[in-house]
């Protein structure tokens, strides 16, 4: 009857076709690395060395808002969500545009969707993540900013690992490392988010 009501209400989860990421051994120090980049906090209030910082910030916001109406149509939402893009693409040193394009080929920016596979949310992260690194609680991967943060830490790690290669690195996260089809999608997609200038 709830998976009935929650259909109805447009809140059951919707499959996405992305890859699986695939479990691999950690070292100790690794896991704790990774455990402690996860740890939970919201967001702090964005502060800049400067007012050329700020205002390139509040330039992003208002320039994705418009690209993501489609998307997402209710500015609170689609704010709160480009917000935390922003803080966890720089907390993982990450570029936004990457992240944007990462999770729209891997969930069409939909919060409540699971691959075939049974990855979870906007960055269609793993379930066994959360065991490995979190606490165990897989439900967690549907909100928000612990999926953007749980991803970006885990596109991170693939690049450390990869040594900076960015192709590579996107095949791992997607569980289909050395084949093009993945990171060249990625790489198309993150085109449509950069900024004016950006190449």
């Amino acid at each position: 009857m709830l998976a009935g009501l929650a259909a109805g209400c447009g809140l059951a989860p919707r499959r996405a076709w992305a890859g699986a990421q695939v479990e691999e051994p950690l070292a100790d120090s690794v896991r704790s690395a990774l455990s402690a980049a996860i740890a939970y906090g919201a967001p702090p209030k964005p502060t800049f060395s400067g007012i050329e910082a700020r205002l390139a910030y509040l330039r992003w916001l208002g320039e994705m808002s418009e690209r993501l109406k489609r998307q997402k149509s209710e500015t609170q939402t689609r704010i709160e969500f480009l917000e935390a893009v922003w803080y966890e693409s720089a907390r993982s040193g990450l570029e936004p545009a990457l992240v944007m394009g990462l999770i729209q080929v891997e969930s069409g920016f939909r919060k409540y969707v699971i691959s075939s596979a049974g990855a979870r949310g906007y960055m269609q992260v793993m379930p066994f993540w959360a065991r490995l690194i979190g606490d165990g609680q897989a439900s967690r991967l549907f909100h928000m900013q612990t999926n953007l943060r749980f991803g970006c830490v885990i596109m991170r790690h693939y690049l450390d690992i990869e040594k900076g290669n960015l192709y590579l690195a996107l095949g791992r996260y997607n569980g289909s490392r050395g084949r093009p089809e993945y990171p060249n999608a990625v790489m198309g997609a993150r085109k449509r988010w950069l900024m004016p200038g950006e190449t």
